[in-house]
């Protein structure tokens, strides 16, 4: 095994860790970006979510960039024809995101010295809650490899958000109900 696939198979292991011993969606999800940026030696790394109206992607979780960059603006899926791409189900590699059209924010790109990226899906069932991004300081093609681990990140990262959101409805539910059952026993 080269120093690579040990690479990815420790970040994959710690993950895992990370995942199964928190349901704190922030703890998980910056770990996440973390190890994917060290993992594939780029530049950041961030893990937006679909709001509730589904028009924007929040950023839930970044690694690696300037809270100038992460203000720069939101992330409009209307206006931004590489998300639009992404949240049908696509992996979508950018050799430029200066002169690539489906950016958005290539000027905040270039200032932030953001060459590449690689995006993915976080899928749910089949249906998108949000995406991986993955941004290199230089023009870079992303090998085969690398987007294999970045999709099983992806697949993880979608999985522990479900989790998160699910533990957090039962803990609400419970809490709803210990209330409820309190308020008839105190009548």
């Amino acid at each position: 095994m080269g120093e690579r696939e040990h690479t990815y198979y420790r970040t994959l292991y710690d993950l895992v860790r990370v995942i199964n011993s928190s349901l704190e969606p922030t703890t998980v999800l910056d770990t996440i970006a973390k190890q994917v940026a060290g993992a594939l030696d780029a530049k950041a790394c961030t893990l937006r979510l679909i709001d509730r109206r589904g028009t924007t992607l929040l950023a839930s979780a970044a690694w690696g960039l300037s809270k100038g960059y992460l203000r720069k603006g939101p992330i409009e899926i209307a206006k931004s024809g590489l998300d639009r791409e992404v949240l049908a189900g696509n992996v979508v590699h950018i050799q430029d995101v200066a002169t690539d059209p489906r950016f958005q924010y290539p000027e905040a790109a270039r200032a932030e010295g953001l060459v590449s990226i690689l995006v993915l899906p976080l899928l749910v069932d089949g249906k998108a809650i949000g995406s991986l991004r993955v941004y290199s300081a230089v023009a870079r093609n992303f090998t085969e490899e690398e987007v294999e681990f970045a999709g099983a990140i992806a697949n993880l990262s979608a999985i522990a958000i479900e989790n998160a959101r699910m533990h957090q409805a039962l803990k609400t539910d419970y809490e709803l109900l210990t209330a409820y059952n309190n308020t008839i026993h105190e009548l």
